[in-house]
């Protein structure tokens, strides 16, 4: 194997690159926390206009079964959409980009937003779960793209905070929810579609603004082949930095791609030298959900009620818990440079099995114990605050950094359906799992946060601050493969040299003429 040579980039955040993850989560992951926690305030209204829907088609009214099932159905199908959009992501991003899927997609939230705020006035609860269905599409598209975009514009000692920003917003998005949610703002019955709605707003925001800023830079030289592309994107992200040195890594990955082509999910699962990142994708995005979070995030007030805590007082616990949710979100961003992505995550899940365990002893004893009620809160608290500082956003930020360009899209369709094929079952199925196991239903959860923090301690080597061909050689032995680096063929071959203060690009008179005859895509 001929040995890599390390690149050695350090540079500092731009007002440009922190202005595209806050722009790019804020009208997608945004989204997606606040359509995990919007059904939960007004999940009595809904089931009401369901009630009175059926008894003006039908003349009678249906059981609390039946209305919790239908209502069951309203929170899964958000996952359901988002395992559609999931699937959707590698065609997408390969033909629009990184940056032009996320523009193209926010059509979908706007016709789910006109669905959900017009569904009382037509009388249609079909419009509500149509309109979480393809508002779910939507997250199922942005919870994969924004990651893989923001993983690509960053510098690799940035590529952790920049990957974290999304988990944040995912937890502003809760917030923001649960603040609107309460009863002296839209928390009232007749507020409930307006309040599904919303979502509008955050996406037309994006929509004005974020077209105006640039392509990946890697999807410009490594997809597209657009060199001049390639540097004025560098140039707009590093307005103060030397490029150069980054070119040069980006060339020493393209060196080991030359002669492949980006690779299908079946080719993705045959390939034996991604077998062990493949295995980690599915682990650490199945377990993100089936760790019972999206049971906590969905049926937050209907746990504060078993618990015992009085009724008028539900609505500003949730609030409570939703700004912890942020402060944790903010820990793991700020910190994830410093102490790495394997403590994070083992460190969030450990946590997260602890309090999973501590709620099914309070429960069990608070009717002997009456502080027992406040100990299961607290356990509460904790889950949300040990997932929102490592595992909420660190399986997508490493699903991008255990692949190459050619693996990457794929990598994520298949992150991408485990992890929404896990959140629906959970949806689904745990106000079931709740009403029939009571109590111990947590203990679940609790054996599938240990053993993704088992699995991460002895499998996943740290990729802090490491290239993307180095991740892939750190794998290699593992995998039973070699890695080593392909010439590059004639129209592939890249000289750098140094101009003004940025790196430019020497090209071969091949490379030369592919730039002629191929049409270049738009920065």
């Amino acid at each position: 194997m001929i040995k890599e040579k390390s690149v050695h980039i350090h540079i500092h955040l731009t007002s440009s690159l922190l202005a595209v993850a806050f722009l790019s989560s804020f009208g997608s992951s945004m989204l997606y926390g606040y359509n995990l926690a919007v059904v939960n305030s007004p999940a009595e209204y809904i089931k009401d206009f369901y009630n009175q829907t059926i008894v003006r088609r039908n003349g009678s009214g249906v059981d609390k079964e039946t209305l919790t099932l239908l209502y069951s159905v309203t929170v899964s199908i958000f996952a359901i959409g988002g395992l559609v959009g999931s699937l959707t992501v590698g065609m997408q991003v390969t033909r629009f980009g990184r940056r032009g899927t996320l523009v193209h997609s926010t059509v979908l939230v706007f016709i789910a937003g006109v669905l959900m705020g017009f569904s009382r006035l037509c009388g249609s609860p079909e419009m509500i779960i149509i309109g979480r269905f393809i508002i779910g599409i939507h997250s199922g598209i942005s919870l994969s793209v924004v990651p893989m975009y923001l993983g690509e514009i960053a510098p690799k000692n940035l590529r952790g905070f920049l990957g974290l920003v999304p988990s944040i917003f995912i937890c502003i998005g809760v917030f923001i929810a649960q603040i609107l949610g309460l009863h002296e703002i839209l928390g009232k019955e007749e507020h409930w579609p307006l309040f599904l709605s919303l979502v509008v707003v955050p996406t037309f925001i994006q929509l004005m603004l974020l077209p105006w800023f640039p392509e990946s830079p890697r999807y410009l030289l490594m997809e597209k082949r657009n060199i001049h592309a390639t540097i004025t994107a560098l140039k707009w992200y590093r307005p103060k930095s030397n490029i150069q040195a980054e070119l040069e890594e980006m060339q020493e990955e393209q060196r080991s791609l030359s002669s492949v082509e980006t690779v299908s999910v079946l080719q993705l699962f045959r390939d034996p030298s991604v077998r062990w990142q493949l295995v980690t994708v599915l682990v650490v995005n199945a377990g993100m959900q089936l760790s019972g979070i999206d049971a906590i995030w969905f049926y937050t007030n209907a746990i504060f009620e078993n618990a015992g805590i009085p009724a008028h007082q539900i609505q500003y616990t949730t609030v409570g818990t939703g700004a912890i949710e942020v402060i944790a979100g903010l820990i793991g961003c700020f910190t994830i440079e410093r102490v790495g992505r394997r403590p994070l995550m083992i460190g969030g899940f450990s946590f997260m099995g602890v309090c999973c365990a501590g709620i099914t002893f309070s429960l069990l004893l608070q009717a002997h114990v009456s502080f027992m009620r406040y100990v299961s809160v607290a356990c509460v608290v904790g889950i949300i605050a040990g997932f929102c500082i490592g595992p909420a956003g660190v399986p997508f930020l490493m699903t991008g950094e255990l692949f190459k360009q050619s693996h990457r899209s794929s990598a994520y369709i298949v992150g991408g359906f485990f992890n929404w094929i896990s959140n629906f079952t959970v949806g689904f199925v745990f106000p079931f799992l709740q009403m029939s196991a009571g109590a111990f239903c947590y203990l679940v959860f609790c054996g599938v946060c240990v053993g993704v923090a088992a699995y991460v301690f002895f499998i996943i080597p740290e990729t802090k601050n490491k290239t993307f061909v180095e991740i892939s050689q750190m794998f290699a032995s593992r995998n039973g493969c070699e890695t080593e680096n392909q010439p590059l063929g004639l129209t592939d071959q890249l000289g750098l040299i140094k101009m003004n203060g940025y790196g430019a690009l020497s090209f071969s008179f091949g490379l030369f003429l592919t730039q002629i005859f191929c049409r270049p895509s738009e920065v």
